[in-house]
């Protein structure tokens, strides 16, 4: 299969219509088509079409038991394929949709099992990006649409990194340039009470907490040893992961610093290729073969664009071991220490 590539910006929308227009048809056709978002690329089909989502699960390398997303560009194709909306669902859809959160209702008979992953429940996404609604509504309104990266890899935020993983194994990737979160989004399971995020992102408990109250958080998003099996599709399974050895280290700063350094020239004399992520506040102090700055630790948004870029940036560079600062475990940086641990592992050291 020959992938066709093309660039969509969204100030190019109106002028290059008919190239969605192509898209949409593709994806109606049981195509995949990898589309940009707000938060990373997905890998879109017929969300509708149980052939369409076993041709994600192949392109992806994915387990089918892992649920996909159904995307969809307003709240009337919502009421279609769930058996009903209520009403803290609708104040969560007031007020963060469109936008970089996928909720989870009970599903409609009109949703294959295929799209699921087997279960009763399906995960539904409102994006902001325009190229990504403007597909949607061509394809016909339902487009599930999981990362499109190979299965295990980090998520990509660039359509190089797409075209990397997809190349040969999709109809067509449109490059809407970097996405402007670069983490996926948070998905909050709506059919339990309270509500429970079952994956972080850019839409905090925090904020949930101010428009709900109460609300849960599942308790393997930042731990493995809880015996407990993560709920969220791509959480279950190792994730997000570069070629490269991750290791996480927290402490204070100089200890950081100072252990990563030793490490670092350890593996160097080894002769193995040593990458550091490093916040801006740190960045000056650190040894390495490949020493990239995530952003700094009071603006977590810059992080969370930065960190799956950087991740495949290693991957490039042929790095053989990592070692990343850690970051906190509030707000969005619950969203970034959750992925930097599926990343690693979960080997983190506390210095």
């Amino acid at each position: 299969m020959e992938t066709k590539l093309i660039s969509v910006m969204e100030s190019e929308i109106e002028e290059k219509d008919s190239l969605l227009r192509e898209a949409g048809e593709i994806l109606k056709n049981g195509g995949l088509v990898a589309i940009p978002t707000e938060t990373v690329y997905g890998l879109g089909g017929d969300a509708l079409n149980k052939a369409s989502s076993q041709k994600i699960y192949a392109a992806k390398g994915r387990p089918s038991d892992n649920p996909l997303i159904i995307h969809v560009a307003d709240m009337e194709s919502v009421e279609k394929i769930v058996t009903g909306v209520s009403t803290q669902a609708r104040k969560v859809a007031d007020a963060f949709w469109p936008g970089p959160l996928t909720m989870i209702f009970p599903k409609a008979e009109i949703v294959p099992y295929e799209t699921t992953g087997g279960l009763d429940t399906v995960a539904v996404r409102m994006p902001s990006h325009p190229v990504a609604r403007r597909v949607i509504a061509y394809a016909g309104g339902y487009v599930a649409a999981p990362s499109a990266n190979t299965s295990g890899k980090p998520s990509p935020t660039l359509a190089k990194y797409v075209m990397e993983d997809m190349n040969g194994k999709i109809d067509m990737v449109i490059d809407g340039g970097e996405g402007d979160i670069g983490l996926e989004s948070t998905i909050v399971d709506m059919t339990v009470s309270p509500p429970q995020i079952l994956r972080p992102g850019y839409i905090t408990k925090e904020m949930l907490e101010e428009l709900l109250g109460e609300i849960d958080v599942d308790r393997t998003i930042l731990r493995n040893d809880t015996g407990d099996r993560p709920k969220a599709p791509g959480m279950k399974y190792r994730h997000y992961a570069p070629k490269g050895e991750l290791t996480i280290i927290s402490g204070s700063q100089d200890a950081v610093i100072e252990y990563i350094n030793d490490n670092a020239r350890k593996a160097m004399a080894e002769g193995k290729r040593v990458g550091i992520i490093g916040s801006d506040e740190a960045i000056a102090g650190y040894v390495g073969d490949s020493v990239k700055n995530v952003g700094s630790k009071s603006d977590e948004l810059s992080i969370g664009r930065s960190l799956y870029r950087i991740l495949r940036e290693f991957d490039e560079e042929n790095i053989d071991v990592i070692y990343s600062e850690s970051f906190g475990s509030e707000g969005m940086g619950q969203a970034i220490m959750n992925r930097l641990l599926k990343a690693a592992g979960h080997q983190l050291i506390e210095v």
